[in-house]
C-alpha cells in the first residue's frame, strides 16, 4: 500500500543551489534476448508456421476469449462486450508488438496479482510484453524522481500514488491525461474508458481541471471494532451506566476515548486475556509520517472545509491561494501548528499511553498492523482497508461460519471538526506517465495501464484485492452476495459517507520533499524528546522552508508556492472568522465535548441500498 519509508535524503526539485541526495539505483537486469532457431525438416512444419505468421489476430482472439473464460470472471460486462473491449485492444497494440515495457508499483496484493496474472495476458491478447516489478512504496517514491530529475527513461508505466497530484501538476514532468487522450494519445485511448466511473477522479485532477492520474486502486483508513464485544448485553448496560450513552460506534473523539477507558479499564479481561481498547503505533520510524499525514489532523478538524481537500487550508495545514501554496505555519495563515493540530497529538499520545499495548509505543505500522487480529484490541481508530484480506483469514476475530466478530465503520471526529470537512484518508494509487518516456513507449505502457483498469478485468482485481476504483464495481451483486464476510467494508463504499475519505490533495507542492518532514517532527514528541505544541512549531517551521526554497528557485512556476508574510496568530484567527472560513481556529475551551455513539446496524441501514444517479459528464 502507499505506506512506507521515504529516504530522508532526498531532496528533489528544490533551490538550484542545492544538491540532492539520493541512494544508488540498482541497474535493472531485465531478461536476456533469446535467440530462437526455427528448424523445418518437412512442408508441414512450414505451412504450420507460415500460417500462425499470416493469421496473427485470430491467434490473439483465441487468446481473449481463454482468458474471459478461464480468469476474467465475474465481470460488469457480458462476455461478448468483453470480447469487443479485448478486439479493441489487439488492434490498438498492432504497432507495438514484439515491444517489451516496463512497469512498476508498489507492494499490494492487487499490483501483486497485475504483476503476475494481467501482465500476462496482456502479452498473449496484444503480443506487448510487459516487465511488471512490484518494489516496496519508498523505492517507487525514490525511482519516479530519478526518472523525473534526470529525465532518463526508468519506467514506461508508472502506478504511482495520487498524493502526488500537487507534485505532479507543478514540475510538468507527468503528462497531461486529458490533453493526451484528446491529442497524442487519442489512438491509444480505449473509447470505452468511462473515466467518470472512476471513484477517485477527484483525486487525481488538478486545479487547472485537467486529469494528471488514472485510479488503479484505492483503500480508506477507517474505524475498526470488535461488534461481538459491543454487543454483548452485559457491557453495553455497563457503559451505559457509566457513561450515560450507548455503547457502539464512536460519532466523536470524546466516545472513543471512553469506550478505549472502558475495555481497558473496566472489563480488563476477556476469556482469561487482557483486553485494550485502543492500538496504534509510535517508533520515531518512517512509517511514522503517514499516520498523520493520512488525514490525521483533519479527522481532529484541523483544516478548512472542502472536499476532496480543505480549502484554502488542506489537512496538512498548508493554505493555498488560487493555485500557490503560500504557508503552513500559523503566522503565514496554515494550521499545522494551530490548536486543532495540537489536540490531535495531544490525544495520539494520551491514548497510546493509556489504553493500547505497552508494546505499542516501540512499533511500527507494519509491526502494529497485525495485532487486532491477534484478538485482545476492541477498537482501532486508524485502520486501513487494505488489511480486509488478511482480517478475514480463520482466527480469533472470525467465527466459524467464516463471518468476522469485527466490522468497520466511519471514523469519528475531533472537537474541532466541522461538518463539511474531510475526515479519513483514502489511498489511491494511480497509472502515471511521465513526459521523459519516449512516445511509442509511452503508448504501449498507456495500452497496458488502461488494460489492467479496463471493465474486462476491474470487478476481477476487486475480488482480488477487496480495492475498488470503479462504482460499478462497487454495487455488482457478486460483492453484495460477499458483504456479510466483509465487516462492512462493501456498505461503507457504497455509502454516501465514502465522499469525505480523501487522499493528500492539491496544496502540497512537492509530497516526497514535505512527507520526510512529519515523521521526523511528530516523532519527536512521540518519543518525549518535545511537546506536541513544540513538534508541531518545528514542523510548520521545516514546512514553510522548504516551500520557500521551492519559490526561490521558481522550479514550479506559476503555481509555485509564493509564502505570506508572517503575521501574528490572532490576525489570522480574525482574519478566517472574517472570511467565513474555519483555519486557523482558536483553542477551544471544552475539547472533550459528550461522547455521542450510534448503532452500527442502524447506520448500515441508514445508508442507500441502490446505486446513485451518475452525475452528467
Amino acid at each position: 500500500m502507499s505506506r512506507s519509508g521515504i529516504n530522508p535524503g532526498l531532496d528533489v526539485f528544490v533551490a538550484a543551489t542545492e544538491e540532492p541526495t539520493m541512494r544508488h539505483l540498482e541497474r535493472s537486469k531485465g531478461p536476456l534476448t533469446r535467440t530462437r532457431v526455427l528448424m523445418m525438416t518437412s512442408a508441414l512444419a512450414l505451412m504450420a508456421a507460415s500460417a500462425a505468421v499470416t493469421a496473427p489476430a485470430f491467434a490473439d482472439e483465441a487468446a481473449a476469449k481463454k482468458w474471459i473464460d478461464s480468469e476474467f470472471q465475474p465481470s460488469t460486462l457480458s462476455k461478448e462486450d468483453q470480447m469487443k473491449e479485448m478486439q479493441w485492444f489487439i488492434k490498438a497494440a498492432e504497432p507495438f508488438k514484439g515491444m517489451e515495457i516496463n512497469a512498476v508499483s508498489e507492494t499490494l496484493t492487487v499490483h501483486e496479482y497485475e504483476s503476475r496474472t494481467l501482465a500476462k495476458a496482456f502479452e498473449e491478447i496484444t503480443g506487448i510484453k510487459v516487465k511488471h516489478d512490484v518494489i516496496q512504496e519508498g523505492d517507487v517514491v525514490e525511482k519516479i524522481q530519478t526518472q523525473m530529475q534526470s529525465g532518463k527513461n526508468v519506467y514506461d508505466a508508472w502506478i504511482n500514488d495520487s498524493d502526488f497530484i500537487g507534485t505532479h501538476f507543478r514540475y510538468g514532468q507527468a503528462v497531461d491525461l486529458t490533453d493526451w487522450m484528446a491529442g497524442e494519445g487519442k489512438d491509444v485511448t480505449n473509447p470505452g474508458l468511462d473515466v467518470n466511473d472512476f471513484i477517485g477522479k477527484s483525486f487525481t485532477t488538478a486545479p487547472n481541471g485537467h486529469l494528471y492520474q488514472l485510479p488503479d486502486q484505492q483503500f480508506a483508513n477507517l474505524y475498526w471494532f470488535r461488534y461481538d464485544w459491543f454487543s454483548n448485553p452485559d457491557y453495553k448496560a455497563k457503559f451505559k451506566a457509566k457513561y450515560g450513552y450507548d455503547l457502539g460506534v464512536p460519532v466523536n473523539w470524546s466516545a472513543y476515548e471512553d469506550i478505549a477507558d472502558f475495555f481497558t479499564n473496566d472489563i480488563k479481561e476477556i476469556d482469561g486475556v487482557k483486553v485494550y481498547g485502543h492500538m496504534d503505533y509510535g517508533k520515531k520510524d518512517p512509517s511514522l509520517g503517514w499516520r498523520f499525514t493520512d488525514a490525521w489532523l483533519s479527522m481532529a478538524g484541523s483544516g478548512d472545509k472542502g472536499i476532496p481537500n480543505g480549502l484554502p487550508v488542506d489537512e496538512w495545514g498548508i493554505r493555498m491561494e488560487g493555485c500557490r501554496p503560500v504557508g503552513s505555519s500559523v503566522e503565514r495563515g496554515g494550521d499545522v501548528n494551530g490548536p486543532a493540530a495540537v489536540y490531535s497529538i495531544v490525544k495520539y499520545l494520551d491514548w497510546m499511553k493509556k489504553y493500547a499495548p505497552p508494546q505499542a509505543q516501540g512499533m511500527t505500522f507494519s509491526e502494529s498492523g497485525p495485532v487486532p487480529a491477534q484478538g485482545n484490541i476492541a477498537q482501532q481508530i486508524f485502520w486501513y482497508t487494505a488489511f480486509t484480506a488478511d482480517m478475514v483469514k480463520p482466527g480469533p476475530v472470525m467465527n466459524a461460519d467464516g463471518t468476522p466478530k469485527w466490522r468497520m465503520a466511519p471514523s469519528p471526529h475531533g472537537a474541532y471538526w466541522k461538518e463539511g470537512m474531510k475526515l479519513g484518508y483514502q489511498d489511491v494509487g494511480s497509472a502515471t506517465l511521465l513526459k521523459s518516456t519516449p512516445v511509442d513507449r509511452r503508448k504501449a505502457a498507456w495500452l497496458y495501464q488502461q488494460f489492467i483498469v479496463s471493465k474486462t478485468v476491474s470487478l476481477k482485481k476487486s475480488q482480488v484485492g477487496l480495492t475498488f476504483i470503479r462504482e460499478s464495481d462497487i454495487w455488482d451483486k457478486s460483492f453484495t452476495e460477499r458483504a456479510p464476510k466483509l465487516g462492512g467494508l462493501i456498505e461503507f463504499y457504497r455509502s454516501p459517507a465514502r465522499v469525505q475519505w480523501t487522499p493528500t490533495g492539491n496544496n502540497v507542492p512537492d509530497y516526497p520533499k514535505l512527507a520526510q518532514l512529519w515523521w521526523q517532527n511528530i516523532g519527536d514528541a512521540s518519543s518525549g524528546a518535545k511537546t506536541p505544541q513544540a513538534a508541531m512549531d518545528s514542523l510548520a517551521a521545516a514546512q514553510d522552508s522548504v516551500m520557500e526554497r521551492l519559490e526561490k528557485s521558481g522550479v514550479q512556476g506559476a503555481c509555485g508556492p509564493k509564502l505570506n508574510k508572517k503575521e501574528t496568530a490572532e490576525y489570522w484567527f480574525a482574519k478566517s472568522e472574517k472570511d467565513g472560513n474555519v483555519a486557523p481556529q482558536r483553542k477551544l475551551a471544552n475539547e472533550k465535548p459528550k461522547g455521542e455513539t450510534v448503532d452500527y446496524d442502524t447506520l448500515i441501514k441508514s445508508w442507500p441500498a441502490s446505486p446513485p444517479k451518475r452525475a452528467s459528464n
